[in-house]
């Protein structure tokens, strides 16, 4: 995953080389070990999942889940030409039952799974399965950036889309065209830090009343006119908080986290209470989230330290993990990731049964 950088070079084309962000630290704080359950929840293009796969052995599970289908059956043939045996097939995440899961060649089980994250935790449970480790990597894949038919890059013009899941919902050009200006304004505000959110949403309010504005080319246009001058003298393109803005608010990409960061917690204190209680995460379990950007990392670290001091996590470490120079320079998509783990339950912490005994 990744947020748009400005000024950068476009990517060499995307293919199973393409690099995982903070891959090694990731695999580090996980700590995959052979026949653990392993939930990547935003699989992307495989690389974080091949790599803990390579770790879980035949007697693991490695679920493995995303809003875009199509990375999922470039995932499910990426696992088979490295595994061997037949490409898993992909569920849907609303559906999934339980039953047999095969081991892929020399491989784990592998279970792909068609859907929004916030649903998967119920969706394990309904399968029957508990993760010892799980891993979002928040934000966009590089293929959605570098494809010109997905909307989401401003380096590109395409249809203004912006769809994690192109199968369903609202694209960007509806929110475009049918939010009042004050809460369009509102919206490149909050969830893109734009200081000049409400001159944008006035030019994009004037702009629509002619023609609507379809294409990211056109959106982009509008963005320019409105930092004018600006536009010249800005440190990163004048579209950069707009483009982001939207995509969040298409994908509701902050309801989607705290809803994951909500189903931490219930199965937290699931697993702090009574043992008859089951849990998507087991006690012990670790998790891993990769933010992009001040208000995904600003929720995590929030929700993190509340079920620390509720004796229901353990922290990893007290400030996130991110890039180094060798992987910044190597990958600039990584300059702005951040990385916080954090283990299942505290059994030191006298207050964690309290909590459970009190928590809805």
């Amino acid at each position: 995953m990744t947020s748009e950088r400005p000024n950068e070079p476009a990517d060499a084309p995307v293919g199973e080389g393409h690099e995982a962000v903070l891959l090694e630290a990731t695999l580090r704080g996980l700590d995959p070990q052979p026949g653990s359950v392993a939930l990547d929840l935003t699989a992307g293009r495989g690389g974080h999942a091949v790599a803990i796969a390579e770790r879980l052995g035949p007697q693991g599970v490695l679920v493995a889940v995303d809003r875009d289908r199509g990375n999922l059956e470039h995932v499910s043939g990426r696992m088979a030409r490295v595994f061997g045996g037949d490409p898993p097939p992909v569920e849907s995440l609303e559906t999934a039952t339980p039953g047999p899961r095969t081991p892929l060649g020399r491989g784990p089980a592998v279970v792909l799974m068609h859907g929004n994250f916030a649903a998967a935790p119920a969706s394990l449970e309904r399968c029957g399965l508990a993760a010892d480790l799980a891993l979002a990597d928040l934000g966009v894949a590089s293929t959605h950036l570098d494809q010109a038919e997905r909307g989401f890059s401003f380096r590109f013009d395409g249809p203004l889309d912006m769809r994690l899941d192109p199968t369903r919902g609202p694209t960007a050009a509806d929110l475009v065209a049918a939010l009042p200006e004050a809460e369009l304004a509102e919206a490149i505000r909050r969830l893109g830090e734009e200081p000049l959110a409400r001159r944008i949403a006035r030019k994009i309010a004037q702009r629509r009343e002619s023609a609507p504005i379809c294409t990211t080319f056109e959106l982009v246009d509008v963005v320019r006119e409105a930092y004018g001058l600006r536009a010249h003298h800005s440190r990163m393109h004048p579209a950069t908080r707009t483009f982001m803005a939207l995509r969040i608010a298409v994908n509701d990409e902050l309801g989607a986290l705290e809803a994951l960061l909500g189903e931490v917690r219930r199965a937290a204190v699931a697993v702090a209470g009574s043992a008859q209680r089951s849990s998507w995460l087991r006690r012990g379990a670790r998790i891993a989230l990769i933010s992009f950007h001040s208000l995904e990392d600003r929720l995590v670290k929030r929700a993190f330290a509340a079920m620390s001091r509720d004796g229901l996590l353990r922290l990893g470490q007290s400030r996130p993990l991110i890039a180094d120079d060798l992987e910044r320079d190597r990958n600039p998509r990584s300059r702005s990731a951040r990385l916080r783990i954090a283990t299942v339950g505290d059994p030191s912490n006298p207050q964690t049964a309290r909590t459970a005994a009190h928590d809805p």
